[in-house]
């Protein structure tokens, strides 16, 4: 049986008198991809960042890879955050660095490694999302598409066991959003990840999901697999597969 790897228990979060998560409860085991559905203000970025302790809840515990991230010191909980990784819905390539230099940023501090051996760590996360011959491009001279992959490479290279991912589809055409969602696919057999995948996209879900939330009124309202939920009883629930 696959180790938990986040376990959520009675998460609430208010920002004055907005109740945004009520009473959130879920669970992800090792090598998991979670879809997260909800419409906008639903509270879905609220949630993965009080996951990783960007905002503090109301209420509730969090424990990440074993650990409950209330009971963390500062230099504890970036320790943990090493083992998360974030990719951002744009992407967020810094524009004045290289693709290659964006791959290493993340290694600044591995000091025990060589020239050679950051090399080979951006060379196979590059070869990992199909960008090999991208390395030296700066990001604007790339496409949407191809910036997400990068984010993804970059998001890769520290080998993370937890990946979230805001949005990974946004903006792509119909072609690149599958493709996208193939390679979310791949990075999670090539590396047992657990994710979290936060879209509106129903053929993105479709194709990354083991097991899906929809949240509501600051609470899970619905759990299944795809075709569970898309075949629900409840209106509500069905109208987001429509």
């Amino acid at each position: 049986m696959e180790e938990t790897v986040v376990e959520i228990e009675h998460l609430k979060k208010s920002f004055g008198s907005n109740k945004v998560l009520a009473d959130i409860n879920l669970n992800i085991k090792k090598g998991e991809n979670l879809i997260v559905f909800g419409k906008s203000g639903s509270g879905k970025s609220v949630l993965i960042k009080c996951l990783v302790g960007l905002i503090e809840p109301d209420d509730g515990s969090v424990v990440l890879l074993g650990k409950n991230i209330s009971e963390l010191k500062i230099e504890e909980l970036n320790a943990l955050r090493k083992k998360v990784g974030f990719l951002f819905q744009s992407a967020a390539l810094y524009d004045s660095m290289t693709v290659r230099e964006n791959l290493e940023f993340p290694l600044r501090d591995l000091k025990s490694k060589s020239k050679e051996e950051i090399e080979t760590l951006v060379t196979e996360a590059l070869k990992n999302v199909g960008l090999e011959d991208a390395i030296d491009k700066m990001p604007s001279e790339l496409s949407g598409g191809m910036r997400k992959r990068v984010g993804l490479a970059r998001t890769l290279i520290l080998k993370p066991e937890i990946i979230l991912y805001d949005e990974p589809t946004t903006g792509l055409d119909p072609i690149t959003s599958k493709e996208i969602s193939k390679l979310i696919l791949d990075v999670q057999k090539k590396y047992n990840t657990a994710s979290i995948i936060i879209t509106h996209d129903v053929e993105c879900a479709r194709i990354t999901s083991n097991r899906m939330i929809i949240l509501k009124d600051g609470i899970s309202f619905a759990e299944g697999t795809f075709k569970e939920l898309s075949e629900s009883k409840d209106e509500w629930v069905r109208s987001f597969f429509e």
